[in-house]
């Protein structure tokens, strides 16, 4: 089992950029597929970017593609998601997540317990 921590959220203006950070403890994040999901109020999680276990291969939902980052720092055993050209639809709690093979399965994910973006306009 792998434990989870977010940090990196924040508020910030629209067109700004944010990194946030999610720690692994327990394993190493190289030995899973590592990603991100956002929940905005009232709506329900929803995907953000996956990266694969071997590769790098990486899948962004359309509506952050070109904007946001993924990267994976084994050494550090952490994952970041860079945040670029933030825009208010942008504003959710966002939720770090690992998988052994990809965190689209969203059920048997290990989750952190999420770190608020705001994003004002």
């Amino acid at each position: 089992q792998v434990q989870l921590v977010e940090s990196g959220g924040g508020l910030v203006q629209a067109g700004g950029s944010l990194r946030l950070s999610c720690a692994a403890s327990g394993r190493t994040v190289s030995a899973y597929a590592m990603g991100w999901f956002r929940q905005a109020p009232g709506k329900e999680r929803e995907f953000v970017v996956d990266l694969m276990c071997s590769g790098g291969i990486t899948y962004y939902a359309d509506s952050v593609k070109g904007r946001f980052t993924i990267s994976r720092d084994n050494a550090k055993s952490t994952v970041y998601l860079q945040m670029n050209s933030l825009k208010p639809e942008d504003t959710a709690v966002y939720y770090c997540a690992a998988n052994p093979v990809t965190v689209r399965a969203r059920s048997s994910n290990s989750w952190g317990q999420g770190t608020l973006v705001t994003v004002s306009s």
